[in-house]
């Protein structure tokens, strides 16, 4: 996996990207799996990540949905039955919803085709086994989570009828009592149990009229609920035929249990199928969400983005960027005025790469390309902060440092507004030497600036790039577009005039800012 650490996730807002990947998934182990995404740093795994994220986009876009919303996580329920317990009927009725879930995949997903038409996937569907005979005879054994069919087998068909019999034996019984000679002595007519006993409910002082045995009391004591004496032969032989019951009960489950146990491998390997086949296809719900396509990968630390959108924008009003890194320049130096987009182009770049090591496509056009790094590196701040100070730009700084002991060339490394937050001739000295470091030691860097210095030095250093996020000053807005090779400016001449300040305060201020420059020089 890429060595990552949480900080690069939450400054990419990568935890986003997981939890809209988990809208799609359908069943909880899915879900899970959704939570644990990571990108990897291995270029085959990746690629195999990438295949089937693309297998099941296409396998969507021609078949109908495929759901996995039976299959929930039976990982304990699966040790204990291999440990020898028998399984409840909740239990057994899980493994049915499983085994469900695992016919319908596989309806859904094998093709009689030629062999050299099949994709990843199809390997994956042809290993489900839906047990169909085991799980008919799950669903014909039980009737609910707690209660399993008469016909479950004959003995428990049988005993069932005894107690059917039985109670309604008791129940004539009572129903004679009330009816007879002994109503005058009721205080009710309703049967109850007291006990476990099936009671009349008696007057206290016509206790001694009703032969039987006295199995509780009223709160007020008018009342004594008795079991007469001619119902009790009967109701012994209920419990007799119901603890027979609970015997043939567990026979049942236990015979069940053993049916899965023996086929337990195969049921092991349908969760995890299962499982896994959520997660792709999850993958590919979302990518067709975002127009997602397949990234080009490769190991020469070589990035092409075409049209690239951010997932977490609206893709109808974000502007696409398209950029380059890796190639004739390793260090990208944006500039341009705030609320341009230069932040927003460098997380782009950040987030697509650790997507596209993840196995998820990503919202470019077809063909963008990306580089498999073994780390992402990562010093963005607020650049809209109202104020800087010296604690903000230590903090800064000991980012910086700890990313120029750890980045290598094969690190990816993304700085917004190196060397602000002090003295602006020496933040801008700190940053070009920074930069120049990071240049010598062929480090991919995307870095944002304001500090004519650094647009000068991508000027004349061969390998170093500028661009700029375009700015519309006749509107007074950021088009968002990038341009490379374009040097970028804060604006704030062309801005002022537009907005009414006067032509000499404007002409002034360039001559202050000709004699600043000439004084540092």
């Amino acid at each position: 996996m890429i060595a990552v650490n949480e900080k690069i996730f939450q400054i990419l807002e990568f935890q986003k990207i997981q939890e809209m990947l988990e809208k799609y998934a359908t069943s909880e182990p899915g879900r899970e799996a959704c939570r644990n995404l990571l990108p990897d740093t291995d270029l085959d795994r990746i690629r195999h990540l990438q295949d089937e994220t693309s297998a099941a986009r296409e396998r969507i876009r021609h078949n109908h949905h495929i759901s996995f919303h039976k299959v929930t996580d039976l990982s304990s329920v699966l040790d204990r039955l291999e440990n020898g317990n028998a399984l409840s009927p909740a239990e057994l009725l899980r493994i049915s919803d499983l085994l469900d879930a695992a016919g319908k995949a596989k309806d859904y997903g094998c093709r009689e085709i030629p062999e050299d038409e099949k994709d990843i996937l199809d390997a994956r569907f042809n290993q489900l086994s839906p047990l169909l005979k085991i799980n008919q005879e799950i669903r014909r054994c039980i009737r609910s989570d707690t209660e399993l069919y008469d016909t479950a087998s004959q003995r428990l068909e049988k005993v069932r009828r005894k107690i059917k019999i039985t109670e309604d034996k008791i129940q004539n019984q009572l129903r004679s009592f009330i009816s007879g000679k002994y109503r005058a002595y009721l205080s009710d007519t309703f049967i109850s149990q007291r006990n476990g006993a099936y009671c009349l409910a008696v007057k206290y002082a016509c206790r001694s009229k009703v032969p039987g045995t006295v199995q509780g009391q009223s709160g007020s004591g008018g009342t004594v609920f008795i079991e007469p004496k001619s119902v009790a032969a009967a109701a012994s032989e209920l419990q007799d035929y119901q603890y027979q019951e609970k015997i043939e009960i567990a026979i049942v489950l236990d015979d069940l249990s053993n049916m899965v146990k023996a086929q337990l491998k195969y049921v092991r390997k349908d969760f995890a199928i299962l499982t896994e086949l959520d997660f792709i296809f999850a993958k590919a719900y979302l990518s067709e969400a975002y127009h997602g396509t397949a990234p080009i990968f490769n190991k020469k630390n070589f990035i092409r983005i075409k049209e690239g959108r951010h997932p977490l924008l609206d893709p109808d009003q974000v502007v696409p960027t398209t950029l380059e890194l890796g190639g004739e320049y390793d260090l990208l130096v944006i500039t341009g005025p705030n609320t341009g987009g230069k932040t927003l182009t460098m997380k782009t770049v950040g987030i697509m790469t650790v997507m596209g090591q993840a196995g998820l496509h990503i919202p470019a056009a077809e063909g963008s390309e990306l580089s498999v790094f073994k780390e992402v590196f990562a010093d963005i701040g607020d650049e809209q902060s109202i104020a800087q100070s010296l604690s903000t730009f230590s903090s800064h700084m000991t980012n910086i440092i700890q990313i120029l002991k750890a980045a290598d060339q094969e690190s990816l490394v993304l700085i917004d507004e190196l060397g602000s937050g002090t003295d602006p001739a020496e933040g801008a000295a700190l940053a070009a030497s920074i930069l120049m470091k990071l240049h010598s030691r062929q480090i991919r860097t995307l870095a944002t600036t304001h500090y004519a210095q650094i647009k000068a030095l991508a000027l004349t250093t061969e390998g170093i790039q500028n661009a700029c996020c375009e700015f519309d000053v006749e509107t007074l807005s950021p088009t968002y577009r990038l341009m490379i090779g374009a040097v970028g400016a804060s604006n704030a001449f062309a801005i002022s005039k537009r907005l009414g300040l006067e032509d000499d305060l404007i002409e002034n201020a360039k001559e202050f800012l000709k004699k600043d420059q000439s004084q540092r020089i």
